[in-house]
């Protein structure tokens, strides 16, 4: 029995990451968690005790790319000049940023709330940009005075700005360039 339940908690869970995924893709970070359980099939009481907050399920959804992004992050580092490492990473962090609409604004609010569920990615990814951020300035190819939460606050604004502008991933590369164009410029 206890077996039985086990399987139908998992199956539970997989469908409602399933349907957030489906519903926060078409409405957004923001859209009706009623909405979420509806879609999956099941009550709003199961979707709470999987995910008692918006952010725990978001954090569930985040993990994976979370991970990819911090590796990702290595890999660059491994592998080309460090500036260009950087703004790679960059741009692939507002990509997957982007991917819900809503979402900048739920990263970057994490990265100043330590309770926040999402908290530990968020500080995962600025630690990963971090690193390469470092790297940058060791080479001399960005000020030295910039912090990692300078880079965040500025890619972040990138983020939300491509979030909500109509047409907004088309800017992505321009916004970025005129970003790093600062971070490049002495003091």
């Amino acid at each position: 029995m206890a077996d039985r339940l086990r399987v139908d908690a998992r199956r539970n869970k997989e469908l409602l990451l399933n349907a957030a995924r489906e519903v926060f893709g078409k409405e957004g970070t923001e859209a009706s968690l009623r909405e979420v359980a509806r879609q999956a099939g099941v009550g709003i009481g199961t979707l709470y005790r999987h995910f008692p907050t918006r952010e725990a399920l978001l954090e569930t959804l985040l993990r994976n790319g979370v991970e990819q992004l911090r590796d990702r992050a290595g890999e660059l580092a491994r592998t080309l000049p460090p500036e260009q490492a950087l703004i790679t990473w960059l741009r692939e962090y507002v990509d997957r940023s982007c991917s819900y609409q809503g979402l900048p604004a739920s990263v970057t609010n994490a990265l100043y709330h330590r309770k926040s569920d999402l908290f530990t990615a968020a500080s995962a990814m600025q630690a990963a940009g971090a690193e390469l951020l470092a790297r940058a300035q060791e080479a001399g190819a960005i000020r030295t005075d910039i912090t990692a939460n300078d880079l965040f606050a500025v890619v972040s604004g990138v983020a939300l700005a491509v979030d909500q502008m109509p047409g907004g991933r088309g800017y992505v590369d321009r916004l970025l360039s005129l970003a790093m164009t600062g971070l490049r410029g002495r003091p």
